[in-house]
């Protein structure tokens, strides 16, 4: 008799990264955003909310479980972006759920998406002031440090991204679709 060869194959966990449309996502979000700069930054007192939020365009990533496709989708990464002045963007607040950041690439998409659908949009320059621990991996995605800053008591760069890596993402609202490692 020959052995069973199937094998059960770990799952592979799929994140929608796009602009929020729903409620849940911006409020999932809004969550996030106190996780990490609130509570574990200890940047912010309580809420990280600020008058940017009004005009911003918040991004989210979405965990989507593709086993079981009615179970809730969960935002696991956000970025929001706002147009400081005709053609001059600003990325900020970008925030990986804790148990995601070992996924690698949430923060990476969630950075390309935010300067790919601002430049679809007419952006000449998109800027972002980025905590020191962050500088390498943006830099690894093709943005310059400007300035070296203390914002909120601690190190930060003024970044600049270079637009030519960043063709303009006329879909936001689909945006990327990444696949994550599997499951262990």
């Amino acid at each position: 008799m020959k052995a069973d060869l199937c094998v059960e194959v770990p799952a592979i966990p799929a994140f929608s990264v796009r602009w929020a449309e729903q409620k849940w996502e911006a409020e999932q979000a809004w969550r996030l955003r106190r996780e990490v700069f609130c509570e574990e930054q200890g940047l912010f007192d309580g809420d990280d909310r600020d008058a940017v939020d009004d005009v911003a365009q918040l991004l989210v990533a979405v965990h989507v479980d593709l086993e079981r496709p009615d179970a809730a989708a969960t935002v696991v990464g956000t970025v929001r972006i706002h147009e400081s002045e005709p053609g001059v963007w600003f990325g900020s607040r970008l925030a990986v759920d804790k148990a995601y950041r070992s996924q690698g690439r949430i923060g990476a998409t969630l950075i390309r998406l935010a300067v790919s659908s601002a430049h679809a949009l007419g952006c000449k320059r998109f800027f972002a002031h980025v905590q020191s621990q962050n500088v390498p991996l943006f830099r690894r995605l093709h943005w310059h440090v400007l300035a070296e800053e203390t914002l909120l008591g601690r190190p930060h760069h003024l970044m600049q991204a270079e637009l030519n890596h960043y063709p303009p993402c006329h879909t936001p609202r689909t945006g990327f679709v990444l696949e994550g490692r599997a499951v262990r």
